[in-house]
């Protein structure tokens, strides 16, 4: 889940915000479970469309 669209219960903004200290760590959590939380749907989507445009040229060249 990306945080661009959380929003705090504890102050009530945007959690990429970070007004309050709650934010601020539930932003930094997120940040740090995994490499793909801080990318949003449109960079997953052209990451996965150059894996497979990768993977279609291997194949193509090993036949």
């Amino acid at each position: 889940m990306t945080y661009d669209r959380l929003v705090c219960a504890n102050c009530a903004a945007p959690v990429n915000e970070g007004r309050c200290h709650v934010c601020r760590a539930h932003r930094e959590r997120l940040q740090q479970e995994s490499f793909f939380a801080g990318l949003n749907p449109m960079a997953l989507i052209v990451l996965l469309a150059v894996l497979i445009a990768a993977v279609a040229l291997l194949a193509h060249q090993t036949v």
